[in-house]
Parts: structure tokens; sequence; C-alpha cells
């Protein structure tokens, strides 16, 4: 007994422990996140400048063809490059191709980058996707706070800027929009199946906006101020071990105790 005391104990401790390294994390991300806007319309008249520095509105970008909106920054060392790379691996095996049945916009949330940074993170992302493809349907653009603070709060994308790192945080998840330029659906996440994109892409063609799912705030990736990284975290589901173990336990605990009372009244009965 006091053997499953002391184990009792061992995983009470590490479920407060699981749960307070979250809390200081948390505050990293206060103001983060990805907030449905499903069938919001994206501001077609904000203005940006592409990766040769020319001048161009959204709008633009959004004429009879769906498009995948990815808002990151391009000298970001983490989190942007894996929702890149996971946006073109979603995209490889799909018959649909960009510049043909959709268009790729990827915003930049740093009003500091330049078309130049665009253009070498555009050239590098579409020889991700097939090297030497054409450039056509790919678009990076880069733009004042204003304007990229109308796109991001358009389609619900919260991020912040911390000056100690000198990074953004950001939320992981890219956008489907239709061809007018409404959101219609979200994908969350540093992996997106290709069958979902591709479903996501045709809904948005036909001007299908998706239905509301339960928002998802950087769940599996954490930012961590120490290494400057995001990194996968655990506590979450230590905590639900923690907890499910500590019920098991509990559980077992008043069983037994059920079960000696039991056996000793019977005892006494014979005695």
């Amino acid at each position: 007994m006091r053997l499953t005391f002391a184990f009792l104990l061992i995983g009470l401790n590490v479920c407060l422990h699981a749960k307070d390294e979250p809390t200081r994390r948390a505050k990293y991300l206060d103001g983060v996140g990805i907030q449905q806007k499903l069938n919001a319309q994206v501001p077609l008249q904000a203005t940006f400048a592409d990766e040769s520095g020319r001048s161009v509105e959204l709008g633009s970008y959004l004429t009879g063809r769906p498009a995948v909106l990815v808002l990151g920054y391009y000298t970001c060392p983490a989190l942007c490059d894996r929702i890149l790379h996971a946006t073109v691996a979603a995209m490889r095996p799909l018959s649909l191709r960009p510049g043909r049945d959709f268009d790729v916009i990827s915003i930049s949330i740093n009003p500091n980058e330049t078309p130049s940074d665009a253009a070498g993170k555009r050239l590098n992302v579409v020889n991700m996707y097939t090297p030497g493809a054409s450039l056509q349907g790919w678009h990076f653009l880069t733009g004042n706070e204003r304007n990229i603070r109308l796109v991001a709060d358009a389609v619900g994308f919260h991020y912040r800027y911390d000056p100690a790192s000198k990074m953004f945080f950001h939320g992981a998840g890219i956008m489907v929009l239709t061809p007018e330029g409404r959101v219609a659906r979200y994908l969350y996440g540093v992996y997106y199946e290709p069958k979902d994109l591709k479903l996501s892409l045709i809904d948005a063609s036909h001007h299908k906006i998706g239905s509301p799912v339960d928002e998802i705030l950087l769940f599996c990736c954490r930012y961590d101020a120490a290494t400057g990284k995001y990194t996968l975290t655990v506590f979450r589901l230590l905590r639900v071990a923690a907890i499910l173990t500590l019920l098991l336990l509990f559980g077992g605990i008043v069983i037994l105790l059920r079960r000696d009372m039991t056996g000793h009244k019977a005892r006494k009965q014979f005695i």
C-alpha cells in the first residue's frame, strides 16, 4: 500500500509540473492564434509589393481561380518554413496545378522584409515543388504594417512581434480562398493531407464555404524563448496521461480497500 501511495505522489508531481510548463510557455503566445472567419472577405484593395517590387492589389490575384493563402515571413528561422514545406508537400501529389487551377499567395507579416526576400523565398519554394517549374501562379508579397494587418485581421490570423527574440509569434495553418476572395477553409498545423487540400480547392472553386470546426492554436508547436525555436510539446499529453494514471491508481486503491474491509468483516463473522 505504501508503494502504491508513492506512485500516486509521483504521478501527482508529474501532473503538476506538466500543468505548470504550458502556463509558463503560454505567456509568449498571448494574443496569438488563428480564429476561424469562414466566408470573410479579404480586402481586395490591400496593396503590396510583388517579387519585382511592383505595386499590386491583392484582388489582382483573385480573378477566377481559388487560392491558397499563406501568412508568415520569409526570414523566419523555424515555423514558417515548415508551413511552406507542408503546403508544397500537400500540393505535389495533386492533379491540380498552381497557375492553372489555383494560385498560391504568400504574404509576409514582417513589414521590414523586401521584394528581394520574397523573390528568394519564391524561387526556393517553387524549386521544392518541382525543380525548374514555372513561377506562374506563385505570388510572394511584402507590404507595410497597415495592409498586412488588414489581411491578417480579415482572416483571423493573430500574431505579434517579440522584441526579445526579434521574431514574430504566429499560429500554424493556411487558408483556402474562393475566386472572389472569401475564406472557404482553414487547414491547421504543419502537415496537410493532399486529399484535404484538393477537396478544399475544389469546394472553393465552386464558391462553397466549409463548416466551422474547433479552433486550433498551434497545438503541436510551441515557441521556446530559451532556444529561439518552435518545438513539439508533449505537456498536454503528459497532463492527460498523468490524470488518467491517477484515476486508475485511485480506483485500484478504492477497490482494494473495499475488498480488504469486506474480507475483514467476513472473517469477524466466523470468529
